[in-house]
């Protein structure tokens, strides 16, 4: 049989990474990511795998989000006992964003049992704490620029993809003569102010980019001058800032930005809150790794840890300290997990603010479709949250400039710097008008083959 890609997920949509992989002699699935959204994406979380788990050899995982690695458990739960090939720092900060993951749904399944909110009876969650770190005990290291087996006849290179701490484009080459295939993974911006920028793509046939800014530009190059704005604003009126933010990398270059907009006068120094247990703890890797001088952090911040300290941080580390905050008299600004306002902890705090005319909530990333942070952003008047309906009179804002996504332009030139020109560009993770709209861009920029698969396509390669 010919060696094919099969597209398991971010096919016409920005979540579900999984791309299969297979050869006469393998299947290598690179990333196993969750579905998040809208229920119709959701719900394919819970469908049964299309190919036996067992019968896969291998994982390859490109970065720690949970749209790349939040399946993991689940397909480990269902029988997955292959390695997972990843960078130290990704499965460092996999395993806690798995577990973490698995500690919601259940937190979810047994308060939706309580409450009785739910259809099914009883509800059960996706997976558990105790499955996350059962699919954690399964990864194996590969530092960037390492060449290693995965399957028999199938080879990785990681190659750095300047998302967040330990991300990685993923190079698959192959002994029986087929093209080698190179996944972007989620690229960073070459702006990132902590992470060092995407190397460019080596010689491939194929090259799978993300789309999820495909069709947009970041109108700022960062979004520090505006969050600074906002939280001033706020703080006059007497209100609260609530910040949902993803707990890996997010967290960091929105305390850095406090940081600097304290330290300029720019806003007071407010009570800031970092409320999330998997944050509190990527918030650690990330000093360590700036401290120690990794390879994957600018030059000028190595050695500077300080500056993810906004001046006046209390890092929560009990449910206690949680609920403490809701006691806080005065403006303050809350981050917390998830980004999207799927879960966790930060739902708490936008139902305590989403009904206070003063207060603001700034949504610093992409959204997906179906999120309550995209219904937030649409402007719906009501938000269901634990079962029930919050109005919403806070201010609602977006700052995608703080998005460690590449925007549209930032795409095209990593694909134009790549080595030789690919065979074609396969447009992935973006919804459909973002992925459409990046082909064309590639058709009409290089002349190059172009095309936004959907799920279940199988191409040769």
């Amino acid at each position: 049989m010919p060696t094919t890609i099969r597209f398991l997920g971010a096919a016409r949509t920005v979540t579900g990474s999984r791309f299969l992989i297979e050869t006469d002699s393998a299947r290598v699935l690179v990333e196993c990511g969750m579905f998040q959204g809208v229920k119709e994406l959701r719900l394919r979380n819970w469908a049964g795998f299309p190919v036996d788990p067992k019968s896969i050899d291998s994982l390859v995982i490109s970065h720690a989000h949970l749209d790349h690695v939040g399946y993991t458990p689940a397909i480990v739960k269902q029988g997955f006992e292959g390695p997972v090939f990843a960078t130290l720092s990704t499965k460092a900060l996999g395993e806690v964003v798995m577990r973490d993951s698995g500690h919601i749904h259940e937190v979810d399944a047994e308060r939706a049992n309580r409450k009785g909110y739910t259809k099914h009876k009883p509800a059960l969650p996706l997976y558990t704490e105790e499955d996350g770190a059962r699919a954690a005990a399964l990864f194996r290291t590969v530092r960037i620029a390492e060449t290693i087996e995965v399957a028999a006849g199938i080879r990785a290179t990681l190659h750095r993809a300047g998302h967040i701490l330990g991300s990685a484009s993923i190079l698959l080459e192959f002994d029986d003569g087929t093209a080698p295939v190179y996944f972007s993974g989620d690229l960073g911006r070459p702006i990132h102010p902590i992470m060092l920028p995407p190397d460019p793509p080596p010689s491939a046939g194929t090259v799978l980019c993300e789309s999820t800014y495909g069709d947009e530009e970041h109108i700022e190059e960062d979004g520090t001058a505006e969050i600074g704005r906002i939280i001033a604003a706020t703080a006059e009126a007497g209100g609260s800032v609530v910040i949902p933010a993803f707990a890996v990398d997010r967290t960091e270059i929105i305390l850095h930005s406090l940081r600097r907009l304290t330290q300029a006068g720019t806003i007071p120094e407010l009570p800031v809150y970092l409320d999330s247990p998997m944050a509190r703890t990527a918030l650690g890797f990330y000093m360590t790794a700036v401290t120690e001088g990794h390879s994957e952090i600018r030059p000028e911040i190595r050695g500077h840890p300080e500056v993810f300290d906004p001046g006046n941080l209390t890092i929560t580390e009990s449910v206690e300290d949680s609920k403490a905050i809701n006691f806080v008299k005065g403006p303050k600004v809350v981050i917390s997990a998830s980004g999207m306002a799927t879960g966790g902890r930060v739902l708490h705090h936008l139902k305590r603010e989403l009904p206070r005319a003063g207060s603001a909530v700034i949504l610093v990333g992409y959204q997906a479709v179906g999120t309550r942070g995209q219904r937030l952003l649409a402007g719906e008047k009501t938000i269901r949250i634990h079962g029930e309906d919050i109005p919403v009179n806070a201010r609602i804002a977006s700052v995608p400039a703080f998005s460690v996504h590449a925007d549209r332009s930032e795409l095209l030139d990593w694909i134009a710097s790549a080595e030789t020109p690919p065979a074609r560009v396969a447009v992935v993770h973006g919804e459909e008008e973002a992925a459409l709209s990046l082909v064309s861009a590639v058709e009409d920029r290089f002349g190059w083959s172009a095309m936004a698969p959907e799920k279940d396509d199988v191409l040769v390669l």
